[in-house]
């Protein structure tokens, strides 16, 4: 089947008033914030309002809940101008997590709704000091007491902008054997609860500072004897793996769709800069050394968008798989490794100054090979899928 990525009128008009907004709302501000290590909390609102008034906020959730209503590929064609700019400012043109749409009976009005209105911030709390790449792995437990559910455990790198009113959290509800050819081998069963930053039992702290995104903030959790009630079941007990995996696979086409939108800011940076300095009575970009160096950034920005366009398409059409997305988040964020690097090196000794965006390009460019599954995950996913269907 021939797929046609062209935009249409009304995508051009959605990347053109992303594209405005981030060069006049966030833009600005990149700088100051990132030397700062912090947003300040006016700032960040006005962000979030002016969002709102352009109708770019929510615009990942179903018109059937006040969100924009965008599809995959429209979504990503969003992410992408709206990643040009730094997590720490442009997460504040609120994203909430598509899982709350598992949201039933008073959680909507509680959780989901305030959400897409701004009311309110979720955070993702899944990853442990002992379970990052391996989920199955992590130890927090919720065991139930009486009609109520009582949390114990620790979450770390939980991360977003500003302070979150509540977390999704994962946690182990019970082992069952998981039958089939593997010998039944026990399985943990997970489960996802919505717990509000002020219940008893419930802390939230400030998390190590980190080099990449330096005012996108992350979070220690920790729960103890922290009780909450039978109807903070987000979805049914026993299937939050099934929710956090849904919601993982459409995220990792948004840090591919990010990643696109940072290679293209860095590229032509990078192509500027060749075109105008000069060394040895000629501008570098005439030297193939350089010049070829813009060539492959651009093949592979190019390659990477369409990656990263196809995996959106297959969502939209139902037949998106797990290694789609994978393949699109691998390649678009170890594309921008390079390009951001390459970049870097036509900058010379003035790429790692401070004056410029390009050594914070550079940083920042690290983490995208790491969060929502490291590169190895991806490709975990990927070969598995290639060899599943041949195993025995």
């Amino acid at each position: 089947m021939a797929i046609d990525f062209s935009p249409t009128d009304e995508q051009r008009m959605l990347v053109e008033t992303v594209r405005q907004f981030v060069e006049k709302e966030i833009f600005p501000y990149e700088a100051e914030v990132d030397r700062a290590g912090d947003v300040p909390e006016a700032l960040g609102k006005q962000i979030r309002d002016r969002a709102m008034a352009q109708g770019l906020y929510a615009a990942n959730m179903p018109e059937s809940v006040g969100g924009g209503g965008l599809d995959a590929v429209s979504m990503t064609l969003f992410d992408r101008e709206l990643g040009k700019a730094t997590w720490g400012l442009a997460g504040y043109v609120g994203r909430p997590s598509e899982i709350l749409m598992a949201c039933a009976g008073d959680q909507i009005d509680r959780y989901l709704t305030p959400c897409v209105r701004g009311e309110r911030k979720d955070c993702f709390a899944l990853s442990e000091p002992d379970a990052g790449s391996d989920a199955m792995a992590i130890t927090t437990r919720a065991e139930r007491r009486g009609g109520d559910w009582v949390l114990n455990g620790t979450k770390h790198f939980i991360s977003g902008v500003g302070t979150p009113d509540f977390a999704i959290v994962f946690a182990v509800t019970g082992v069952e054997e998981s039958g089939g050819k593997g010998g039944g081998r026990p399985r943990k069963r997970i489960t996802a609860f919505l717990v509000d930053r002020d219940t008893p039992g419930f802390e939230m702290r400030r998390g190590p500072r980190c080099v990449s995104y330096r005012t996108y903030n992350n979070y220690e959790l920790s729960f103890t004897d922290c009780r909450i009630g039978a109807d903070q079941v987000l979805g049914e007990e026993g299937a939050g793996f099934d929710l956090a995996n849904r919601w993982l696979s459409g995220t990792r086409i948004l840090v591919a769709a990010t990643c696109c939108g940072k290679a293209e800011r860095a590229l032509t940076m990078a192509t500027e800069w060749a075109a105008t300095r000069k060394q040895f009575g000629q501008t570098i970009g005439r030297f193939q050394g350089t010049s070829f160096k813009l060539a492959d950034m651009a093949t592979e920005l190019r390659a990477a968008d369409l990656l990263t366009l196809n995996a959106a398409w297959k969502y939209d059409h139902g037949t998106m798989t797990s290694g789609d997305a994978a393949m699109a988040k691998l390649f678009a964020s170890e594309m921008l490794g390079r390009v951001t690097d390459n970049a870097l090196q036509i900058f010379g000794g003035m790429g790692l100054m401070e004056e410029l965006p390009v050594e914070r390009f550079w940083r920042d460019a690290r983490i995208e090979r790491i969060w929502e599954g490291t590169s190895e995950i991806q490709r975990h996913i990927i070969s598995r899928e290639l060899l599943r269907p041949l195993e025995s």
